[in-house]
């Protein structure tokens, strides 16, 4: 793996008005004798046992993994503790989504849960927690929290008061220095029946990048490439994207290729609301990753904390010796691959603000405490009523190590319909830490990587 230097990000600009401060005299308690985890989580467990005490999560890959692997599930003689369904979802509904409850609803015979033991098995690198503790005495939001400053590789806010230091925890989490992945997804009739879409992505993190420094980094927080390589109909097609850190200072840039054109042309609406590629309209842009981009559209309510159903650990829809019609069925994914835990998660809502426009004017947000990860989101369409659910299935991927969805299922409450992305178990899976260079990743780039 490569080796990395921390930097520190400091963007100078007049409009720059921070609303959040440091904490140095809480840095203590992070990680080692303290009360927290390096991530700013609690370490000790909830009062009736279910959720254990934080221990280090998962700190290398078992016996027999090679770099490049499908991940072996680490817990392999875990049991189903119990199983939530149609006729006694009630009994559990205080732990349940509002998305999750209209699953069993609408799905009464055929959707379920299995509920498994609890398994905290999120990890960093070291070097991240190292970065973490000196981001908690440093870093600071900025324009009304669309931007961060003083802050370097790690999470930038260990102990988080608002929604959007929460949502800058989540877009900062490491994901690694460069990594190459396919993120093939199937947008799922009723009944079933999908073709499924190939896409392979590299994406390159500039806020990890050893010797990076502020000119070099250009406010650019990432660099996002996807080539879709089937059906033959958008074969060819390429997406480049540039996401900046402060996108209040500027706004996202992005490119597409056009195959049957072999053009460049400037994207400005791969944002917000606008749909994600090849998606049928199952998934807006500002879905990937369950949130990304600007969140200036929405007010954002304070949040708290709960105990939740959640995906976590899901190693066995992760697995290499399945294929995407194992997966994906009639109504929703086989609820067999599937396992739930209890965990404690961060809750908020963000409300469309008056005079903005989105087709969601609500979302709420569940955050685990020990990664920053969307585990789950409840969409809201304009008559307040429930529209989607969102949920991120996670692994940790050890070789890293790294705590990340290893699929993504995005349900159509009111149609019917879903999209599942992140169906590589027939491909190679995802690589990470890889040598990538941002030279490959500019327009210009762009137009030679064109193949059709």
């Amino acid at each position: 793996m490569a080796k990395f230097m921390t930097f520190v990000i400091v963007l100078i600009t007049p409009m720059l008005v921070a609303i959040a401060g440091p904490k140095p005299g809480e840095i203590e308690r992070l990680g080692g004798s303290g009360d927290l985890t390096p991530m700013g989580s609690p370490k000790a467990g909830n009062a009736d046992g279910s959720i254990p005490a934080w221990t280090g999560g998962i700190t290398q890959p078992p016996a027999g993994y090679n770099k490049g692997d499908h991940h072996p599930d680490p817990f392999p003689e875990d049991k189903i503790v119990f199983v939530i369904n149609g006729s006694n979802y009630q009994q559990y509904a205080d732990k349940l989504s509002a998305g999750q409850k209209r699953m069993f609803e609408r799905y009464p015979d055929t959707f379920y849960m299995n509920v498994y033991p609890t398994r905290r098995s999120v990890s960093f690198p070291e070097r991240v927690y190292a970065a973490t503790k000196r981001n908690g005495a440093t870093a600071s939001a900025v324009n009304d929290g669309e931007g961060v400053i003083n802050a370097s590789v790690g999470f930038p806010f260990p102990f988080p008061e608002t929604a959007k230091e929460m949502i800058w925890n989540h877009k900062l989490k490491y994901k690694s220095t460069g990594g190459v992945r396919y993120n093939n997804q199937a947008a799922a009739t009723a009944g079933g029946d999908y073709n499924l879409v190939v896409l392979r992505e590299e994406f390159l993190g500039s806020y990890y990048r050893e010797g990076a420094t502020i000119d070099s980094i250009n406010n650019i927080l990432l660099y996002f490439f996807q080539e879709v390589e089937a059906p033959a109909r958008l074969a060819g097609s390429i997406l480049l994207v540039h996401e900046t850190l402060n996108q209040v200072e500027q706004p996202r840039q992005a490119w597409v290729y056009n195959p049957g054109q072999r053009r460049v042309r400037r994207a400005p609406n791969i944002a917000y609301d606008n749909p994600g590629t090849a998606s049928d309209n199952l998934r807006t842009t500002d879905m990937t990753d369950m949130f990304n981009g600007a969140s200036d559209r929405f007010d954002w309510t304070t949040p708290v904390k709960k105990e939740m159903y959640v995906p976590y650990n899901s190693y066995a829809v992760h697995s290499g010796d399945l294929k995407p019609s194992d997966i994906v069925k009639s109504k929703h994914i086989d609820p067999a691959l599937l396992r739930y835990e209890v965990h404690r998660v961060w809750t908020f809502d963000a409300n469309l603000k008056q005079g903005q426009r989105h087709i969601n004017a609500k979302r709420t947000f569940y955050l685990d405490e020990d990664s920053y990860q969307p585990l789950i989101i409840d969409h809201y369409d304009g008559r307040g009523e429930i529209w989607r659910l969102s949920e991120a299935h996670c692994i940790n991927y050890y070789e890293v190590p790294m705590f990340w969805s290893t699929i993504e299922v995005h349900y159509d409450l009111q149609s019917g319909r879903y999209l599942t992305i992140g169906l590589d178990n027939d491909t190679r899976v995802n690589t990470f830490d890889e040598a990538l260079d941002p030279v490959s990743y500019t327009p210009q780039a762009l137009r030679k990587r064109g193949r059709r």
